[in-house]
């Protein structure tokens, strides 16, 4: 990472937290131990992505590694006894990330965000599509998990309105579940409403399904890798406050702005940048002859 880490800065209102500053040191300096009832990580995948001159790239894989290692034990210790997390990162990197969260906490669920993209287009291998999750708590026999707030279409039941034969009184199945562990969730695209400025922001489908199942309202939902502040943003929406950490202060500024904390910051006016087709047409111009 090329850009000086500031020293970490809280801009807070109305129970949301916007932290300016390195993940770690904030995370180590400014949240209390067994404070946060959900969190969701999306760290730099160390496979090379420029996020505002900050490069997402490691000397090593065991350097990222171990860098892994020192935010999930904060994140985990973060967590309240009761708290889920969820974690992403690359498929290339999902096994080391699985091998170490088992051997801290209790990993209920691997899920699988797959979404379609025309940019891969690998001649020599098999492009990938997908980006892995794990879900995980520290206490199996005490986490939330809402359900009903979730449910998607059931097509065996909805759709092709099979019975159930082995129950004593022939019932058709269900119309509604819970979702399965892959989930068909469209990436954010430039023309999207929701799109920002930044290479890997994550969708508010994705978040939201996270942010009903696994909290409450007024529980405090963290993300130490803000980027966008999807995670801050719906947590705001579904009525949870947010503590939201972000080493960019280009991408921090798309917090304040999106978590309606502030409309301007060191005097410049907080708005998203026009896309390029809602920039205003020019006046044509008329041509010119000849002078007279």
């Amino acid at each position: 990472m090329s850009k000086p880490t500031p020293a970490p800065q809280v801009i807070e209102h109305d129970g949301h937290a916007v932290i300016h500053g390195d993940a770690i040191a904030a995370l180590e300096q400014l949240v209390p131990d067994k404070s946060v009832d959900l969190i969701f990580a999306d760290p730099p995948y160390n496979i090379g992505k420029n996020f505002n001159g900050r490069m997402d790239r490691w000397p090593s894989d065991e350097a990222y590694m171990e860098w892994c290692r020192r935010w999930i034990d904060l994140c985990l210790a973060k967590l309240k006894d009761n708290g889920s997390f969820y974690l992403m990162t690359s498929t290339q990197n999902m096994p080391y990330f699985d091998l170490y969260v088992r051997s801290k906490a209790h990993i209920l669920s691997r899920i699988i965000w797959s979404y379609d993209s025309s940019g891969v287009q690998a001649k020599r291998y098999y492009g990938s599509l997908y980006e892995p999750i794990l879900f995980g708590v520290k206490d199996k026999d005490n986490y939330t998990f809402n359900a009903d707030a979730i449910m998607v279409e059931a097509r065996t039941g909805a759709k092709r309105k099979l019975i159930d034969y082995r129950k004593p009184v022939p019932t058709q199945y269900n119309t509604r579940k819970v979702p399965g562990n892959v989930w068909n969730i469209p990436r954010v695209r430039y023309r999207m409403e929701e799109y920002e400025e930044h290479p890997t922001q994550k969708p508010t489908a994705l978040l939201e399904r996270i942010v009903l199942a696994s909290s409450n309202p007024g529980d405090i939902v963290l993300d130490p890798f803000s980027g966008t502040f999807t995670t801050a943003f719906v947590a705001k929406s579904l009525g949870r406050k947010s503590i939201g950490i972000e080493i960019d202060e280009e991408y921090m500024k798309i917090g304040l702005r999106r978590l309606g904390i502030r409309d301007e910051y060191n005097g410049e006016k907080l708005h998203r940048k026009p896309k390029t087709y809602e920039q205003p047409k020019e006046s044509p111009q008329h041509l010119v002859l000849f002078e007279p």
